[in-house]
């Protein structure tokens, strides 16, 4: 089966800006010791990145439907060493005994909420409300799927309990206005429903309200979830701190958009959706502190990657907020992040593009291969990589 692009996972970063596919020197001590320039260096060579590119054949079999019993019962594909060729099939449950102590992950505490709403416009019709972000009070950004797309001033009516107007579109989102009686949040809490991916072919019931929610979740805003964070429990945790492996936190909110395709082959020409972020100042210094001890900055999930990387566009990484839509292709130069923890990405995803830039293409292309021959779970209750960072990095790597 070709699974199609469709249920892309979240892009993060605020810069506005489409890096050039550029084959980037980068030297042999770390990934992200170079700053970042939109200028091709001399003797970079011009890289012809396409749709096609990305694309692979996953049997449907293979896609997660549901969660296993435990968080940590799931499986864990390790691409290590100097050239990111070696694999090893481990469990997730073995993750602290392959991290130093020292080392930082990074986690996003954001909180999914129940952004999905159903109801039917003036004239009958069927329509779906996907949430994107609040805009005001009690105004949002939201996908809206209905026969023939809603006007202006067309009035709504979610969940057989309340009235939504349309005020007009803003790109490829409605701007809704929703009742002043509550707060959006609280009336999305009690009216809407879990959002689950579309490649989940079932409604979400009560085991998806905690077990597509991370453990740690603190801040509302998410309309998916930092899948990568799923397969941590509180025992996990405690595991972590007691080989001395340090944690920090951010807060990215994935947005709508997350699930919208590649829509152009020519991925120069692709356009990032905007979400937001918070970085702390305190996962600044404890940034900081980890690179005075040696240790290394291992983020947890594409979500807590592209905020980072985001935040250190230009220059010093800085505590902060934010929108991001920074595009991650083969060729960028990775500043902050020195390892991924990451569930494995749709064909032709953004996101299977973002891990192609850290290990390297055929690198990506042999583990996933490795990963269906190995019948691993696919996608966001599915199994799970550490990807280490390169030493060097060959220049004729990316065909």
């Amino acid at each position: 089966m070709m699974v199609p692009g469709e249920g892309l996972e979240p892009s993060h970063c605020r810069q506005r800006r489409i890096l050039s596919p550029l084959r980037l020197p980068i030297p042999p001590s770390r990934l992200g010791s170079c700053a970042l320039s939109n200028k091709r260096p001399v003797g970079s060579k011009q890289m012809s990145l396409k749709l096609d590119d990305f694309d692979y054949t996953l049997p449907e079999a293979l896609i997660a439907q549901a969660p296993l019993p435990e968080r940590t019962d799931s499986r864990l594909l390790v691409l290590d060493g100097p050239m990111l060729t070696q694999l090893h099939d481990r469990r997730f449950s073995d993750l602290p005994d392959l991290l130093r102590p020292d080392d930082l992950l990074v986690f996003n505490d954001t909180r999914v909420i129940h952004a999905r709403l159903h109801g039917t416009k003036q004239t009958g019709g069927k329509v779906e409300v996907l949430v994107e972000r609040p805009v005001g009070t009690h105004e949002a950004l939201a996908q809206v799927r209905a026969s023939k797309s809603p006007g202006t001033g067309t009035r709504l009516r979610l969940a057989d309990a309340f009235e939504v107007e349309v005020l007009g579109r803003v790109g490829e989102f409605f701007h809704l206005r929703f009742p002043d009686t509550e707060p959006l949040e609280a009336l999305l809490e009690r009216h809407g429903k879990l959002p689950l991916p579309p490649y989940i072919e079932r409604t979400a019931d009560e085991v998806d309200e905690s077990r597509y929610q991370t453990v740690y979740n603190r801040h509302p805003g998410s309309v998916a979830a930092p899948t990568a964070g799923l397969h941590f429990d509180q025992a996990m945790l405690d595991r972590l701190a007691g080989h001395g492996i340090r944690t920090a936190w951010l807060t990215l909110h994935v947005g709508a958009g997350t699930f919208q395709p590649v829509r152009v082959d020519d991925l120069g020409q692709h356009r990032m959706h905007r979400e937001r972020y918070v970085l702390p100042q305190d996962t600044v210094q404890a940034i900081a502190d980890t690179r005075a001890r040696g240790g290394r900055v291992i983020a947890v999930g594409t979500t807590s990657l592209r905020a980072l990387e985001g935040a250190a566009q230009d220059g010093p990484l800085e505590a902060g907020s934010g929108e991001t839509e920074l595009f991650i292709l083969p060729g960028f130069r990775f500043q902050v992040v020195d390892a991924l923890i990451t569930n494995f990405h749709l064909p032709k995803s953004t996101l299977l593009m973002l891990v192609s830039a850290l290990a390297g293409m055929a690198p990506m292309r042999q583990a996933y291969a490795h990963a269906i021959d190995r019948g691993y779970r696919f996608f966001s209750y599915g199994d799970a990589m550490f990807i280490t960072h390169r030493n060097t990095q060959d220049t004729n790597d990316a065909v």
